[in-house]
């Protein structure tokens, strides 16, 4: 499977789907590995679609990414306000319904808020109703534009992945290598990539975004005031991002886990074919 995660989670009836007593009784064969991102084509240093290229050494570039951002979304251009990006097919899956919940709440904390992504009607309306509602503060654009995806990876300053299920998930490998730290559910791939931050993981420079169990509106709204409140330290802020920047999801780690499944294959074979000869 494509995480650690969910090799378990799928063991289990929720996500098993009938499954799950075979996978249980295989799981010494059931391996999860994290897939990888394209380190050249997802690189803050070198995006062709940002207005300014910037690194881990270099954030206050960032902030010119979030200005454009923010203009051409017809969100108030404004530094200071803590503007939260997604990314993402609108569905139940993604749990973009809690947070279309609570964007009322979110915008009296206060914060801005970008969409991009298309799926359920229903819930595309309902983000573009928002939208009006609070004209200046949520920007929402209905289907898929590659720049754009791009812009908000750099020009957010949190990224929104409350997963109910994830097998992976790609965007938060994103979001990480562009100084943007994510907020998403504890589940599958999601839980495998994103070290909460805490006072202890800050401190270990483990420390990579913000998670949360159980999907409800109170949980994802109490996760994104914790990273709010984190925002407004910048020189915690910053440590978290330069945190998120050092991770290495490229695929030459994935490749070598895939090796090393391989070889232990392999080995298993030539032991197997040994012991009936």
């Amino acid at each position: 499977t494509v995480s650690p995660t969910y090799a378990k989670e799928i063991q289990q009836p929720e996500l098993g789907f009938g499954m799950q007593g075979l996978l249980t009784a295989r799981n010494d064969h059931l391996t999860g590995i994290l897939n990888g991102v394209d380190t050249h084509e997802w690189n803050p240093a070198a995006d062709k679609f940002l207005k300014r290229a910037y690194d881990a050494e270099n954030l206050p570039g960032k902030a010119e990414n979030k200005a454009l951002l923010q203009y051409r979304m017809r969100l108030k251009v404004d530094p200071t306000v803590p503007l939260l990006g997604v990314v993402s097919r609108f569905t139940h899956q993604k749990g973009l319904d809690l947070l279309l919940e609570i964007v009322p709440q979110l915008t009296e904390l206060p914060v801005q808020l970008v969409m991009l992504g298309s799926g359920d009607a229903a819930m595309q309306s309902a983000a573009q109703a928002l939208s009006k509602r609070y004209a200046g503060i949520v920007g929402v654009q209905v289907g898929f534009n590659e720049g754009l995806s791009h812009l908000i990876e750099a020009g957010v300053d949190m990224f929104i992945m409350p997963s109910r299920f994830e097998p992976c998930g790609l965007n938060q490998f994103y979001s990480q290598r562009y100084g943007t730290p994510p907020i998403v559910h504890f589940t599958g791939g999601l839980a495998d990539s994103v070290v909460d931050c805490t006072e202890t993981t800050i401190k270990n420079g483990s420390a990579s975004g913000f998670s949360f169990s159980g999907m409800t509106t109170e949980n994802l709204f109490s996760t994104i005031q914790r990273a709010v409140n984190l925002y407004h330290q910048p020189q915690q802020w910053r440590m978290l991002q330069r945190n998120c920047m050092s991770k290495n999801f490229s695929w030459e780690v994935s490749a070598a886990a895939y090796r090393n499944v391989y070889t232990e294959v392999m080995e298993r074979s030539r032991l197997g074919e040994e012991l009936t000869a």
